[in-house]
Order: C-alpha cells, then sequence, then structure tokens
C-alpha cells in the first residue's frame, strides 16, 4: 500500500511538473509570438503594411489617419487628415504647376513687357513668366512631395501596427501616452526636427537649386523676368570639358591646376612647419616655452582678414615692403611666368597664418607619443631621424590624417586668402581671354566672380560649383578610407 501511495504521488509530482512546464512554454511561445509581432510591425515595410494590414489600413493609404481614428487614436487621426489636405490644397493652389513645369521641358514660355492697349492709347505691362521662380517653386514642391510620402508611410505603418495590436489583444496606446512616449524614449525626435527643417532649408534646398541650374542657359542673356532661360542637358559640362576646342577648357585646366597646387602646398607646408616648430619648443632644455607658445597664440587671436588685408597692404607694388628696400618688386601684380611671384606670395603669407594652428596641435600630440616606443628605439641604436620617421611622424599622421584631410578641402574652397590679398589676379587676359578666370583664381572664386560679374554665367558657375563638391567628396572619402585612421584605428591606443 505505501509503494502505490508512493508511486502515485511522484506520478502526480511529474504530471504537475509536466503541466507547469507546459503552461511556461506555452507562455513563452506567446510573448515570442507577441514581440515578433511587435517587430514586423515597427519594421515592416509599406507595401507588406498594405498588402497584410487591415481594411483600415488600406483606406488609410488613400484617406489618412482613417486607420488611427477607427482604433479610437482621434487627435493623431486628425492631424494625418489635416497634413494630407494641406498637401492637397499646395499641390492644387500653388506645387503642382511648379512640379510639372519640371517635367514639361521648359521653364516658361510668356515674357513679360509691354503691351499696347488700342482703347487706351498706352503700353501696359504684360507679366510673364519667371523661370527663375519656377525652377525655384519647382523644387520647394518637390521637396514637399517628399516629405509628404514620408509623413503618408508613418501613417500606414502606424496603422499597421494596431492591427497587429488588435491581433495580440494589446492595448491601443492613448494620445498621452504616445506623448509620454516620444519625450521619453523617442525624445531625440523632437530634439532632430529642427536642426532638419533648417538643413533642408538652407542646405539641401539651395543644392539642389544650384546642381539644376548647371543643366540650364542662365546667364546675361537668359535673365528673367525680361528673358527666360530652359533647359539645355549637358551642354554645359561639354563645354567645360571639350579640351582643346575654345577658351573655357583652357582657363578650366588652369584654374584647376592652380587649385590643387594652392591646396597642397598650403597643406602640407603648415602641417611640417608646425610639427616642426613643436617639435623644437617641446625638446628638452628649450627654455621659455611658455612664453613661445603665447606669442603664437597672439597670432591666432588677430583676425584673419585683418592679417591679410595688412599683408595686401605691406606687398603692394606700393607697399612698405618695397619702400624700405627701395625696390619695385611687383608680389601680387606680376604676370611673368605663369604669376609665379604672386602665387608664391599667397603660399608664403598662408604659412604665416596657419602656422600657429598646426603648432598648437601638434604640441599636445607630441606629449603623447610614447616615451617607452622612443626609449626602445634609442636602446637599439636609433638616431633622431629614424626615430622621427619610425615613430613619431607615424604617430601624428595617425591622429591627424581627418584633419589633413580638412585642411585639403578646406584650402581648395579658400575664398578668404586668395580674394583678400589679390582678388583672384593679376589680370592676364592673354591666357584666359573673356572667361572672366585670372591668375590666381581658385575655382571656388572663378565661381564667385563668375556669379557677381557684369555679365553673369550662373550655369557655368554651377557647373563648376558641382565638379569643386566632386573633388572634394572623392578625394575625402579616397584618402580616409585609405588611411590608418581607418584602417588601423586602435594602432596607437
Amino acid at each position: 500500500m505505501k509503494r502505490c501511495e508512493t508511486g502515485a504521488k511522484a506520478r502526480d509530482k511529474r504530471n504537475g511538473k509536466m503541466k507547469r512546464n507546459g503552461k511556461m512554454k506555452r507562455n513563452g511561445d506567446e510573448e515570442r509570438k507577441t514581440e515578433t509581432a511587435a517587430t514586423d510591425g515597427k519594421n515592416a515595410g509599406v507595401f507588406y503594411a498594405l498588402k497584410n494590414g487591415s481594411a483600415a489600413t488600406k483606406i488609410s493609404a488613400a484617406f489618412m489617419g482613417v486607420g488611427q481614428i477607427m482604433r479610437g487614436q482621434i487627435v493623431k487621426g486628425a492631424l494625418y487628415l489635416a497634413v494630407e489636405t494641406a498637401f492637397i490644397l499646395f499641390m492644387v493652389f500653388f506645387g503642382g504647376g511648379y512640379a510639372a513645369h519640371l517635367f514639361s521641358g521648359n521653364l516658361g514660355t510668356k515674357v513679360s513687357g509691354e503691351v499696347w492697349n488700342e482703347e487706351t492709347q498706352v503700353f501696359e505691362k504684360a507679366a510673364g513668366d519667371n523661370s527663375f521662380l519656377i525652377l525655384l517653386y519647382g523644387v520647394v514642391s518637390l521637396v514637399v512631395i517628399l516629405l509628404f510620402a514620408l509623413i503618408w508611410a508613418a501613417n500606414v505603418k502606424g496603422s499597421y501596427r494596431n492591427d497587429l495590436r488588435v491581433k495580440q489583444n494589446e492595448k491601443i496606446p492613448s494620445l498621452k501616452e504616445d506623448i509620454s512616449d516620444l519625450f521619453n524614449k523617442k525624445f531625440y525626435i523632437p530634439l532632430l526636427v529642427p536642426p532638419f527643417i533648417g538643413l533642408l532649408l538652407f542646405t539641401v534646398l539651395p543644392l539642389i537649386f544650384m546642381i539644376l541650374i548647371a543643366f540650364t542657359n542662365y546667364d546675361y542673356n537668359h535673365m528673367p523676368p525680361g528673358k527666360l532661360f530652359d533647359w539645355v542637358g549637358m551642354q554645359g559640362f561639354k563645354a567645360l570639358f571639350s579640351f582643346g576646342s575654345g577658351e573655357l577648357p583652357a582657363a578650366f585646366l588652369q584654374v584647376l591646376l592652380w587649385t590643387f597646387v594652392w591646396a597642397f602646398f598650403a597643406t602640407f607646408t603648415n602641417f611640417f612647419l608646425g610639427l616642426l616648430l613643436a617639435m623644437l619648443i617641446n625638446k628638452k632644455g628649450v627654455r621659455g616655452k611658455a612664453f613661445f607658445r603665447a606669442a603664437f597664440v597672439t597670432a591666432i587671436a588677430v583676425p584673419q582678414f585683418v592679417t591679410l588685408l595688412l599683408m595686401q597692404k605691406i606687398l603692394d607694388r606700393n607697399g612698405i615692403l618695397n619702400v624700405i628696400f627701395h625696390s619695385n618688386v611687383l608680389f601680387l601684380t606680376d604676370t611673368r611666368y605663369h604669376a609665379l611671384i604672386p602665387k608664391i606670395s599667397i603660399i608664403l603669407v598662408n604659412i604665416w597664418i596657419g602656422v600657429p594652428y598646426t603648432l598648437l596641435m601638434c604640441s599636445g600630440l607630441l606629449m603623447n607619443v610614447p616615451e617607452s616606443s622612443i626609449e626602445a628605439a634609442k636602446m637599439d641604436g636609433a638616431n633622431p631621424v629614424q626615430i622621427f620617421f619610425k615613430i613619431t611622424l607615424p604617430y601624428i599622421l595617425q591622429m591627424t590624417t581627418p584633419y589633413l584631410i580638412t585642411q585639403f578641402v578646406g584650402n581648395i574652397n579658400n575664398f578668404n586668402v586668395i580674394w583678400l590679398l589679390t582678388n583672384g589676379g593679376p589680370v592676364d587676359s592673354v591666357r584666359f581671354g573673356s572667361t572672366k578666370a585670372q591668375a590666381t583664381d581658385l575655382l571656388v572664386t572663378w565661381l564667385y566672380r563668375l556669379t557677381t560679374d557684369a555679365n553673369p554665367q550662373y550655369n557655368v558657375a554651377s557647373v563648376i560649383g558641382i565638379v569643386i563638391f566632386v573633388i572634394c567628396a572623392a578625394l575625402s572619402l579616397l584618402t580616409f578610407n585609405r588611411s590608418g585612421a581607418n584602417k588601423n584605428e586602435e594602432a596607437f591606443q
């Protein structure tokens, strides 16, 4: 009898354990199912949501917010519906016509001017199309369409997530819960919206507009509203890159070559001279280190444009330098040998301006060079030159590669130094002719001259702007991806 009771208790214990295990398994399966459904709702694409969503979700594709309203999210659904209504009104009464113009093959057909009125016997102003405004408002309309598409997709996916909540018997979040979630778990969204809008208005829109200008004939002979400009396709690029035919390609090659020469010397003379001075100041036994560093900081404290304007006066034909030495050297206006003297003068002035920055940066880095590596190299018989090239310089380059890339790209677009010293000159009409480029012009100063001259050529300037962007982006990406700062990030940590 005892054995039977003991066996019965053991069976009951096993059965209870199996039931508990089965219940836990079912609960785990349900939790995993809920997590999977939530993940599917969060990561589902728009087309997947439309295909697998309820009727409310499908209706939301046409009438935004319906899916939310039918699930009790009245305010959220009403906001979606208001956005859709505002978008439709915007496109019907304003944006639609301008957006259509971008794909119609023309940027206006009716020229503004004066029309004779037979009844009043006077000329009356007749308003016409404005190609500039058509292109600008067309770009704005395209951006608005893109933003609406993002909001529309969020509306459809949000309705599909509600479908999944209903299937899993979960509660649909209320407006208060959505706001709480927004300012707690997703607080980055309200923080990023203002800078995103600023980026859109002041960077993306002007950039798209400038790129589109490159495919038009917008110049002095096609200035709205008195005249219209139109699409010309790749003619601007062909005119700039048709080497061997015309003055424009020849001027472009010479300006491009000088831009690279200037960027190279402006970057690496500052870097290596700043590094050399930093090593001299940091050398053991040198006294007055604080004084020397303070002196160079003082040079940095003077505004750059003040230094440049002062140097321009010093190097002028009647400037202090020529007066003191009773000479007549044209430091900034000599056109001989492809304006060699002005170009050398610009590079030397840039050294005076830029070396203090790299000196201070390299001073900090030199203090962090591993002393153990240097001592080990000395014990192995390495001389100071070998230590510099094998230990110090690789360490400095490892830390400063992103800085050098930034400096090189910045020097390609270094408007201030060139414009304030030489104004892009001297004028060399023999080599550059009617292209408006001058002997020390960089691509960026040439672009500026093309847009501010008496006879502006906005289309050519836009093409040059695109070329500058492509050059800077390609150099930055290629150089950084091939550098040790990217490939061997932890080498000196």
